[in-house]
């Protein structure tokens, strides 16, 4: 009869057999365990007796590379108040507002999350390097075109979007919603989005009606085709059934309903419809980061094409429509005390206001929202504003420069709320002259990528998710924090003509103030391949052992260099201060022989 023993009692008979005086190794091949293992069970039983020959946990008992509990908090915290956000998004927000400690990787951040059951754990599909993907090389190369239901109003009627998305940038040029989508409301949209960005040089879209007559028995050029084929624009069809093809818009309709349609209530009509969209369009060109951009915003990566003086030509029976349905004059209003302002206020009148900027960072003026970020919060800015264009200014800087949506009432509005007449603009309109210095802001993404005209530049890792000003200076890139102290400086990536066709550049303010140099100090590497610095050990390479490398100091990394080469860049983990300054440590004194 078998009798089954526990792991104890077979640990114990180990331990009398070695003690009644077999060897060690005898019984370690009797029981199928190692040497060391007995040796572990004699020192156990000495110790503790048969107690200490039970089963133990394996735990450590620290681990110095866990995440922070605050940042594990704000994690959970980012995720509950948008439960939509992935670990990707939750990982570019983290950075975004400033994180406590040092950011994790996306996999640390995507297990916090199940840890605490906000994430539920889904079965891997396809990789992502699995998926053939392809994107035109520039903005205006190509357009996604689709349109899409689930505009439910409130006399239960559906309304259709008729949407659009650059193929490069993401960028939505269209977002319409038409009561029906019929073939002269689809051109109606397309014609006022050519109208606003200009001609692209080909479209894309399925095999709709109001696309083509592809499929139409009486066959012809229906109005789509018509006005693609007078304006220059390359008309492509894709394959029936084969929706990934428009990839692109799909996944914009996939987010739109997402995010907005699924838990809004019936609107009350087209127009209020209109309202919401154009909100959610204006929000995911300019404040939603794509994956499928490393993170970067559309509204970087589009550039519209000026046109080149040409009018669009449009069919008789479209062109008047498209005069008929311009949009009318607003009517004059009535200032609380004063006469009649008239709405046609020239554009250039213009208006100066302070505002304080709230604790989330997004401040508001007359329905206008504007970006600074929770690291102005509480700080005074002036708005210089005017029917064309903001200007965000902070103690004469400028922070900021976005297109306006402001209306001549809304100007007027802010004068009688604490405003001034604006004087001259703060920034020169116009192109900037080549070969002058430039400045715009940017995002840095989650990976410590910058885009400046159209491409991604790596900047540095520990600047992921920190608006900066980039400041291009001949052949200089200058990353400036919000009090316009240098972060970071770069050899520039641009040309200069580049430099001139960046979106939203500005003429360069004055030239930040020097920082100090870094402090620099030598180590030699060890026959393993590292060294030590403010006792934080740092691999350099093997392949390097014996040499001596420079050691540059800043303020959130260290810098390897061998002579001009630079070998690594690592996080800073230490708080202690650099104490040695050569690469050798100095040797104690010899004790002289009294011989």
């Amino acid at each position: 009869m078998l009798v089954e023993i526990s792991v104890t009692e077979q640990r114990y008979q180990a331990v009398l057999d070695v003690r009644a005086g077999s060897t060690v190794t005898d019984v370690a091949t009797r029981f199928g365990v190692s040497r060391q293992a007995v040796h572990r069970w004699l020192a156990w039983y000495e110790q503790e007796g048969l107690a200490g020959l039970a089963d133990r946990s394996s735990r450590p008992r620290s681990s110095p590379a866990q995440t922070a509990p605050e940042v594990e908090a704000l994690i959970c915290e980012l995720r509950r108040n948008h439960p939509r956000w992935g670990a990707r998004r939750v990982l570019f927000e983290l950075g975004r507002v400033g994180c406590p400690g040092p950011i994790p990787s996306r996999v640390t951040v995507h297990r916090i999350l199940v840890r605490h059951g906000l994430v539920d754990e889904r079965p891997r599909r396809r990789r992502r390097e699995d998926y053939v993907r392809w994107e035109r090389d520039r903005p205006m190369e190509l357009w996604q075109m689709d349109i899409v239901g689930g505009i439910l109003l409130a006399d239960g009627s559906e309304a259709k979007v008729v949407t659009g998305v650059d193929d490069h940038s993401r960028f939505c040029v269209i977002a319409t919603v038409v009561p029906k989508a019929t073939g002269r409301a689809v051109c109606l949209a397309l014609v006022a989005a050519l109208r606003e960005y200009g001609t692209p040089e080909e479209l894309l879209t399925d095999n709709g009606k109001q696309f083509t007559a592809r499929f139409n028995a009486g066959g012809g050029e229906v109005m789509f085709d018509r006005i693609c084929r007078e304006n220059g624009i390359t008309h492509r069809l894709t394959k029936p059934r084969s929706p990934t093809t428009t990839g692109k818009v799909e996944r914009f309709h996939l987010s739109l309903r997402r995010e907005l349609l699924n838990d809004h209530p019936p609107f009350l009509s087209v127009a209020d419809a209109q309202t919401a969209i154009d909100e959610f369009r204006h929000q995911y060109n300019t404040d939603r980061p794509h994956q499928s951009l490393d993170m970067a915003f559309p509204v970087d990566r589009f550039r519209p094409e000026p046109g080149d003086g040409i009018a669009l030509k449009l069919p008789p029976s479209l062109a008047a429509v498209v005069e008929e349905t311009a949009p009318p004059a607003p009517p004059p209003a009535r200032l609380k005390s004063g006469p009649v302002v008239s709405s046609t206020t020239s554009i250039g009148h213009a208006v100066e206001v302070n505002r304080t900027v709230p604790a989330s960072g997004n401040l508001g003026i007359c329905g206008q929202q504007f970006w600074l970020g929770p690291a102005h919060a509480g700080r005074d800015v002036t708005v210089w504003a005017d029917t064309t264009v903001v200007h965000l200014l902070l103690d004469g800087v400028r922070l900021k420069t976005v297109p306006s949506r402001l209306t001549p009432i809304h100007l007027h509005q802010l004068l009688t709320d604490g405003g001034k007449p604006g004087g001259p603009p703060p920034v020169s309109a116009g192109p900037v002259q080549v070969g002058t210095a430039v400045e715009v802001e940017r995002t840095i993404n989650a990976t410590g990528l910058l885009a400046l005209a159209g491409r991604q530049h790596p900047v540095g890792f520990h600047l992921a998710g920190r608006r900066v000003t980039a400041r291009l200076d001949h052949g200089v890139l200058h990353l400036l924090g919000p009090d316009r102290t240098v972060l970071r400086s770069l050899p520039n990536p641009l040309s200069a003509a580049e430099a001139a066709r960046i979106r939203d550049a500005r003429p360069g303010g004055p030239a930040p103030a020097p920082t100090p140099a870094p402090l620099k100090v030598d180590r030699r590497v060890s026959s393993r391949g590292s060294i030590s610095i403010a006792r934080q050990k740092i691999q350099v390479g093997i392949g390097h052992a014996g040499r001596t490398v420079t050691v540059e100091e800043a303020d959130t990394t260290f810098r390897i260099y061998d002579g001009d080469q630079l070998l690594a860049e690592v996080i800073r983990t230490t708080s202690k201060r650099v104490a040695r300054f050569k690469a050798r440590k100095p040797e104690p004194p010899r004790r002289r022989s009294s011989i």
